[in-house]
């Protein structure tokens, strides 16, 4: 529901199903591309990410979306790899590719046997620097992601409804613009525009290289030294700061669209992870989101679905790593018979008990159970771990925390999960948005658009 909700796994697992993995290594380029690597030689698979600190918070007003058009754009063909070219030479090779846009950084990946990381590095560097960017190509492609735009929001009544949020919950942080773009700003966009993005963002002194697999670091150094190293490096504009303004009162926004049910969700301003030697407070709200939102075990499941009957579905979500400000989300779908006043009273008479009683020592117990039993199930998976990686690096935060964050998350104590929810989850912080369900019939039907490629807006979540 939440779109950048990460919840954390159901099942009870145990840490001993798993031998300790490698540390990560890290090494930089001349030019400045950041390299980290982390040697995992269980099968004989590879994942390589290159990770461009530039998303849709990096835009200006007028040109909303540049940085995921850019990234259709870069499936396009450079002067030795003609259009379409590259996604048929990782196939090839046995491989699969993609890439995504979010808010902090636009990420490209690939996963293929271990023998064949040479091709995706190679690959990857040619179209860093040698991008072909035409008006045709251009002018196909933004008709691509209009349309993309059109299914995913346009038509997706919760998605208007969580982009209307954010809008509202944000005045002058970039975060309010949708990562998608206006449709108006996709409308008016061109070539040039795409050019300039790519010119100011895609540079190796801009980029991150993550490799995770049965490899050897020195193997993906000298590899990286090869085919990065002749891209010079490039000034970087300078990124001003954009403070958002303390909010004050809470905020309300209704959206009317096409829809069987209505839909709430409720947004607080709350802090994100900047110092990972002296924050607390991010993983007592991660801890408070779990509580909330872990399972069918977990509060809002328990108590407004089953037993109050007043949701069919409610969750809550918060992203602890991110480059500009964070927010602790709530949302759900009355039940029949029920309102989204109904259901925003009963998610705020939970906010209330939590406040006053704090939580129980078996709720505390079952949540760090299912923070160990995420942590195997992500160390199971070389592209997570990457994921892991690259999200911390491209922030900002020190890569070789990561393996203290479970113990952080077991360290959050009662009080202090009670203590967050008192401070964070009031009104002056809170944002309403909800959906005013219309006819059905009143619902657009558009012919398909060719060229429709799956590419992930807002991350992987």
């Amino acid at each position: 529901m939440i779109p950048f909700k990460r919840s954390l796994a159901a099942g009870l697992l145990c840490l001993v199903s798993l031998p300790a993995l490698a540390a990560v290594q890290a090494f930089e380029l001349a030019n400045g591309l950041k390299i980290y690597v982390k040697e995992d030689h269980r099968a004989p698979v590879v994942v390589s990410q290159i990770w461009y600190r530039a998303g849709s918070m990096d835009e200006f007003n007028g040109t909303t979306g540049i940085a995921h058009v850019l990234e259709h754009m870069m499936f396009k063909g450079t002067h030795d790899v003609p259009v379409g070219q590259f996604s048929k030479l990782i196939a090839a090779a046995g491989g699969r590719e993609n890439a995504f846009t979010a808010r902090d950084h636009t990420a490209y990946f690939q996963q293929l046997q271990k023998d064949r990381l040479e091709l995706a590095l190679k690959l990857e560097a040619d179209r860093m620097h040698n991008l072909n960017l035409t008006a045709e190509d251009f002018s196909k492609e933004i008709q691509v992601v209009m349309e993309e735009r059109r299914l995913r929001t346009d038509d997706k009544p919760e998605a208007r409804v969580y982009e209307q949020l954010m809008a509202s919950a944000f005045e002058a942080n970039p975060y309010r613009r949708p990562v998608i773009g206006w449709m108006n700003d996709l409308e008016q966009m061109n070539v040039n525009d795409a050019r300039d993005w790519y010119q100011r963002w895609y540079v190796p002194n801009n980029a991150t290289l993550v490799v995770v697999g049965d490899i050897r670091a020195d193997d993906v150094k000298a590899l990286a030294e090869r085919y990065f190293g002749p891209i010079a490096a490039q000034p970087l504009p300078t990124r001003k700061p954009q403070l958002e303004p303390q909010q004050t009162g809470i905020r309300r926004v209704s959206v009317k669209a096409p829809a069987r049910l209505p839909y709430l969700i409720m947004a607080y301003h709350v802090p994100v992870l900047r110092n990972v030697q002296t924050d607390w407070e991010p993983y007592a709200l991660q801890v408070l989101a779990a509580i909330l939102d872990g399972g069918d075990a977990a509060r809002l499941t328990r108590n407004l679905v089953r037993a109050q009957r007043v949701a069919n579905e409610a969750g809550a979500g918060y992203d602890a790593v991110a480059r500009g400000p964070g927010l602790f989300l709530l949302d759900g779908t009355p039940a029949e018979g029920k309102g989204a006043a109904d259901l925003e009273a009963a998610l705020r008479a939970q906010l209330v008990l939590l406040q006053r009683d704090g939580v129980s020592a078996d709720e505390l117990k079952r949540v760090k159970a299912q923070v160990v039993a995420t942590d195997v199930y992500q160390r199971d998976s070389s592209f997570f771990q990457a994921m892991q990686i690259g999200e911390y690096a491209t922030v900002g935060l020190p890569v070789a925390e990561l393996d203290a964050r479970v113990k952080k998350l077991q360290a959050v104590s009662a009080d202090q999960v009670r203590e967050v929810a008192r401070k964070y989850l009031v009104d002056d912080q809170l944002t309403v948005a909800t959906l005013d369900p219309q006819p059905l019939d009143t619902l657009p039907s558009r012919p398909a658009v060719p060229g429709m490629r799956h590419t992930e807006t807002g991350g992987l979540r």
